[in-house]
C-alpha cells in the first residue's frame, strides 16, 4: 500500500512511478510455451508478385496504348486479349517490339481485373507512375514552337474525365502546358490517359504545390492571367495573342478567393438557358478555342 500510495503521488505531482522490479514477467500474457505458430498467409505466386511490385499504373484502350508506345512513356508489360483483332492486335506488336517489351496474352476476364471492369478494348500497357514536367518545361516548349506561352491553371479539378477531356482539346489547340495543384485535385491516372485518346503523351502537366505563387511567378515571366468569373468580359472579345495563362475553376466552387486575387482580368461565357453553367471541361474548351483564334487569325 505504501508503494502504491508513492506511485500516486508522484503522479499528481507529473513524475513518473517507479516500476515495481518484483513483477517483473508475472504480467506477461504469454510465455514461451503459450505461444502459438502463427499460421502463414498464403502467397502469391512469384510471377503475379512481380507483376504487381512493376505495375504501379495502367493505360489501356487502343488509342490511348498507341500513344503510350509511340511516346516515352516508361511501360513495363503489354497485355493483349486473347482472340484481339489483327488490326490492333498487329499494330499494338509492332510498335511493342520496336520498343523490346514483354507481350503477354490473356483472358478478357484478366484484362477485367486489370482495369476495374473499365472499356479496355483488348488492350492494357502496365506503366510507371506518370512523370510529371516543371514550369520551366512548359516554357520550353513554348520556345520550340517560337510562340508565345499558352498555359492552362487547374484550380482542383476533381473528375478525371474532365482532366482528360481538357487535355485533349489542350493537344488540338496548341496549348503548351497545364498546371494542377498536388493537393485536393486529381492527378494523372488511367481513366485520365484513357478520356485523353492519348494527348497525355503530349501536353506536359506540371504539379505544384502552391498556385497562388506559381501564378505570381508566372506574372513575374511576363504572362497575363485570366479567369472565369459570372461577371467578366465576354469570352468571345478575349485577345489571348501574348503570353497566357487561363485558370479554370474547380467543378463546383469555381475559382478559390485567393487565386482570383491574381487574376488580371475575367471572362464569362454568356448563357440564355435556364441552365446558369456549364461543364468544366466544356467551360475550358470554349475558352481554349478562343484563345486559338485570337493567335491564329484567318
Amino acid at each position: 500500500m505504501a508503494q502504491q500510495s508513492n506511485n500516486r503521488n508522484k503522479r499528481e505531482r507529473g513524475g513518473k512511478p517507479e516500476r515495481n522490479n518484483n513483477r517483473r514477467g508475472a504480467d506477461r500474457r504469454f510465455n514461451d510455451r503459450d505461444r502459438q505458430p502463427r499460421a502463414k498467409r498464403a502467397e502469391r505466386p512469384e510471377s503475379d508478385q512481380e507483376d504487381i511490385a512493376a505495375q504501379t499504373e495502367f493505360v489501356f484502350g487502343h488509342h490511348a496504348s498507341v500513344e503510350a508506345l509511340k511516346g516515352e512513356t516508361e511501360i513495363n508489360k503489354v497485355w493483349l486479349q486473347t482472340g484481339l483483332t489483327d488490326k490492333i492486335r498487329n499494330e499494338v506488336m509492332t510498335l511493342a517490339k520496336k520498343r523490346g517489351l514483354v507481350i503477354q496474352d490473356a483472358p478478357k476476364a484478366k484484362l477485367d481485373e486489370l482495369t476495374d471492369g473499365q472499356n479496355h478494348q483488348g488492350v492494357v500497357l502496365s506503366i510507371a507512375a506518370y512523370a510529371y514536367a516543371t514550369i520551366d518545361d512548359l516554357f520550353a516548349k513554348a520556345a520550340e514552337k517560337d510562340e508565345a506561352p499558352f498555359f492552362l491553371v487547374l484550380d482542383s479539378i476533381e473528375d478525371p474525365h474532365n482532366l482528360g477531356s481538357i487535355l485533349r482539346t489542350a493537344d488540338a489547340a496548341g496549348v503548351h502546358g497545364i498546371i494542377i495543384p498536388k493537393r485536393r485535385a486529381v492527378q494523372l491516372t488511367s481513366v485520365v490517359a484513357k478520356t485523353s485518346t492519348g494527348a497525355i503523351e503530349h501536353v506536359p502537366v506540371a504539379r505544384v504545390t502552391n498556385l497562388v505563387q506559381t501564378v505570381e511567378q508566372l506574372k513575374e515571366r511576363g504572362l497575363w492571367v485570366f479567369g472565369t468569373d459570372m461577371d467578366g468580359k465576354d469570352y468571345r472579345r478575349w485577345d489571348a495573342t501574348g503570353p497566357t495563362a487561363l485558370i479554370i475553376g474547380n467543378e463546383g466552387k469555381g475559382i478559390s478567393p485567393l487565386l482570383k486575387k491574381t487574376v488580371d482580368e475575367m471572362l464569362t461565357i454568356p448563357m440564355v438557358g435556364h441552365v446558369q453553367s456549364l461543364n468544366a471541361s466544356v467551360a475550358a474548351s470554349l475558352l481554349i478555342y478562343q484563345a486559338f483564334n485570337s493567335r491564329n487569325p484567318l
